[in-house]
């Protein structure tokens, strides 16, 4: 039986989404090299939403009806976090 692994890796891109961070904010690139780890950090944070987003719409909520559990799909107006708050403002560049 063989497993096929993901082609996308959440914790090895938000880890080079991490290291890109660093090195923008260390300040030691050129002009070009920063344009460059800029571009690079906006690639990976938009894998990494996408793959949240995928896990949001995955998860689900139990309710009990009439003794019996019944799967239902989070809504995004149901989540705590998200209404009233702009996850753009997360974006540490």
């Amino acid at each position: 039986m063989t497993t096929q692994k993901p082609s996308f890796d959440f914790e090895q891109s938000l880890g080079e989404l991490q290291k890109t961070v660093e090195q923008l904010e260390s300040g030691d690139l050129s002009l070009e090299q920063a344009l460059q780890a800029f571009e690079k950090g906006i690639g990976l944070t938009r894998e990494c939403q996408r793959a949240l987003d995928a896990a949001r719409q995955r998860i689900t909520v139990l309710l009990e009806q009439n003794g019996q559990l019944q799967e239902v799909p989070l809504q995004d107006s149901t989540s705590p976090t998200s209404a009233g708050s702009d996850t753009d403002d997360d974006i540490p560049f």
